[in-house]
């Protein structure tokens, strides 16, 4: 079969076109996350994500809406995070830690008690982009719009919080909310994510891109831009290649990602040598 033909079948445009969007949104809130040093909420909410995915299962919800359905509890999760990393007791790398630990011991547990992992829970584990139903993609434009549309609106707050949160709050902006909106938003794109990359890969999804974004020191708009980039090509590259080598989508995205990390950054050392 050749790769025009392979366009033809609805799965696959469904495929890129959830893919790409998805990337948009993991890119650009992953920008703020790196900044933030928060790089490691998307491994702790994959984490969570993984116990909610069993948890629906295990309710023997619809594998139509399981992502709907994953979603209240991830969001939840990710404002429990917050507020941890918020005590004085606790600091922000344990907090995540804490509450995946939570996610993913309940996860095992009721996979367990569902007879095991089944083929939808691994699935979900390593990521099948080409079962990407209707609902999700619809889902994954709305996200898209949000996403695009708070950063937008919300811009200046964002960038204030993301460099000095405490001039920030000085400032009269509510840091507070500001926070709580990333976090919520991140915790939609790790559940949206889970398709893409699977589970296991979520975090890639969010910190690679921003990170092959920074190595080429741009303004703070222009990264972001090339975040979204990189994500983008990652994704694109990396479901044309699965199909032309018969590998796994998510793993070959995540692999693009790298491989671009390591470009630029080879690329960063080598050039200035030139000179």
């Amino acid at each position: 079969m050749g790769l025009a033909e392979i366009f033809n079948y609805e799965f696959v445009q469904r495929a890129f076109a959830a893919g790409i969007l998805i990337a948009i949104v993991s890119s650009i809130l992953g920008v703020f996350l790196v900044l933030r040093r928060f790089s490691l909420i998307g491994d702790g909410l994959a984490h969570i994500t993984f116990g909610s995915v069993a948890f629906v299962m295990f309710l023997g919800v619809s594998p139509l809406y399981i992502t709907l359905a994953a979603l209240p509890i991830v969001m939840a999760s990710s404002l429990a995070i917050l507020k941890l990393t918020h005590s004085k007791r606790i600091q922000g790398d344990a907090a995540i830690g804490v509450v995946s630990s939570v996610g993913i011991a309940a996860g095992i547990i009721l996979a367990s008690l569902s007879n095991g992992y089944n083929i939808d829970l691994f699935s979900y584990l390593f990521g099948n982009i080409l079962t990407v139903t209707r609902i999700e993609l619809i889902l994954s434009f709305i996200v898209f719009l949000i996403v695009t549309a708070i950063v937008i609106i919300f811009y200046n707050d964002f960038f204030a919080v993301t460099f000095d949160e405490e001039l920030a709050r000085t400032m009269g902006i509510k840091t507070g909310r500001i926070n709580a909106i990333l976090f919520l938003l991140t915790a939609v794109a790790a559940v949206l994510a889970m398709k893409v990359a699977g589970i296991m890969l979520v975090s890639a999804m969010l910190i690679l891109p921003p990170l092959t974004a920074l190595q080429l020191s741009l303004s703070f708009k222009l990264t972001i831009i090339a975040a979204v980039f990189f994500s983008i090509l990652s994704v694109i590259c990396g479901i044309i290649a699965a199909f032309l080598l018969n590998l796994p989508a998510g793993g070959t995205i995540v692999i693009f990602n790298i491989g671009f990390l390591l470009f630029i950054s080879g690329a960063k050392k080598i050039l200035p040598a030139k000179r």
